[in-house]
């Protein structure tokens, strides 16, 4: 979009897919990072997901911030385009210290959660977020008092929603029922890793450094018996779908995915796409929202298009049943 405006009458049908902006100021370029986003808006995107720590590891001084601040420069820039898309962002991962994550990082408690997020509207240049994710579960904060932390910011009206990442169900169970006793705003999203290949027991991707950050079967009965979103990160495995220069993990080489992997192939060469826009199309078909953190256009493009991709019943038959 070569205009710092953007036309409401020519808004498209919105996408099921979430924009990630982990790499926005560190490893992407602030006109990249810009042009993402201008085509992503274009094209009927509207979840843009972010964290008050991205990236601290691509950071020269190890701490996070980057990502907030190229959305908030962005979000300036194009006048009435933040009533067009809706803003997620993350506390309690930042590290204390340059080097001291995962042992020693914000956390969940009351005082961390406020000033954490004080310091994302700030960099966002926003007056509220449409969705704030506790990162990753704080065992050293008793989950109550981090609800209660964001319902301040819920009464203040700085918060829509409010979701959890990389949590067990069993404390999204605790927080929901402590917020419903109190009519506090409970958790209704869930973000984890998740893709079409399944891990080996007992093993997590690279990155997956949670306990409980690969979606389970069990996280997945949980969301949708209480009906709560699921967002998913890394679903396309890096590219390694598609990209032949790309291993696929060595978590996931067992003879279930061996069968995957050919009925994803199957269904690709049917439907005249790539294997990552079926997994993308399965993903939404499951009623999970994926999230892409690709740093190039056609990327972007190859991945709207893979969840406007509407899988029949034979082909989705064929991919559920190739365990």
């Amino acid at each position: 979009m070569t205009s710092d405006h953007f036309d409401e009458a020519r808004r498209p049908a919105v996408s099921a897919l979430v924009l990630g902006a982990m790499t926005f100021g560190t490893l992407v370029d602030e006109k990249t990072s810009f042009e993402l986003l201008d085509r992503f808006v274009e094209r009927g995107g509207e979840w843009i997901d972010t964290a008050d720590c991205y990236a601290f590891w691509h950071s020269p001084d190890g701490r996070g911030g980057d990502s907030e601040r190229i959305l908030g420069r962005w979000l300036a820039a194009r006048p009435g385009v933040r009533a067009r898309v809706r803003i997620a962002t993350k506390v309690g991962a930042e590290p204390l210290w340059k080097g001291s994550w995962p042992a020693h990082r914000a956390g969940l408690s009351r005082r961390a959660i406020g000033d954490a997020f004080a310091g994302s509207l700030d960099r966002l240049g926003a007056e509220y977020v449409d969705l704030l994710w506790l990162h990753q579960e704080d065992r050293a904060t008793p989950i109550e008092e981090s609800v209660d932390a964001i319902a301040e910011q819920v009464t203040a009206g700085t918060v829509r929603r409010v979701g959890a990442s990389n949590h067990p169900a069993w404390r999204i169970e605790r927080a929901r029922a402590y917020a419903t006793a109190r009519g506090l705003m409970p958790i209704d999203a869930f973000q984890l890793n998740a893709t079409y290949l399944r891990v080996r027991p007992g093993t997590r991707p690279d990155g997956v450094v949670h306990p409980h950050g690969v979606l389970s079967d069990e996280q997945l009965d949980f969301a949708r018996a209480h009906r709560m979103e699921v967002w998913a990160y890394t679903p396309l495995l890096g590219g390694a779908y598609d990209n032949p220069a790309k291993s696929i993990p060595q978590v996931y080489d067992h003879p279930g995915n061996t069968r995957r992997l050919a009925a994803l192939d199957a269904v690709a060469r049917d439907t005249g796409t790539t294997r990552g826009q079926v997994v993308l199309a399965w993903l939404v078909s499951q009623g999970i929202r994926p999230i892409l953190g690709g740093s190039k256009l056609h990327q972007l493009d190859a991945a709207l298009d893979g969840v406007a991709l509407t899988l029949d019943e034979e082909h989705l038959a064929r991919l559920n049943s190739a365990d």
